[in-house]
């Protein structure tokens, strides 16, 4: 009966080859929101920017969404009384114009 060839290096699996996708800790990461600053240009201007990608990008609001599970049930249910109110506001706007 002949046996199974054992690997000297127990280590083998940390080793990258090319057959293989790299291991996720060594794959690179996005950089996310940046700012460009202007030579000399003053702190406040640059957080007022950094708080308008982040708005822009909706990451607080999306933050907010994943704090609590929210069924899917839940999330239509939402998504449908926010399409009724917002087509409340617009008949109240029509009728207001009118």
């Amino acid at each position: 009966m002949q046996g199974y060839k054992r690997q000297k290096n127990n280590f083998s699996h940390y080793q990258n080859n090319d057959n293989r996708r790299p291991r996720k800790e060594y794959e690179q990461k996005s950089q996310g929101l940046v700012v460009h600053l202007r030579e000399g240009e003053d702190i406040n201007r640059a957080l007022r920017k950094l708080k308008k990608k982040i708005e822009n990008a909706g990451l607080l609001k999306e933050l907010r969404d994943r704090q609590f599970y929210e069924k899917p049930s839940e999330k239509r249910r939402k998504a449908k009384k926010a399409g009724i109110m917002r087509w409340k506001k617009r008949q109240r706007e029509l009728e207001t114009n009118r």
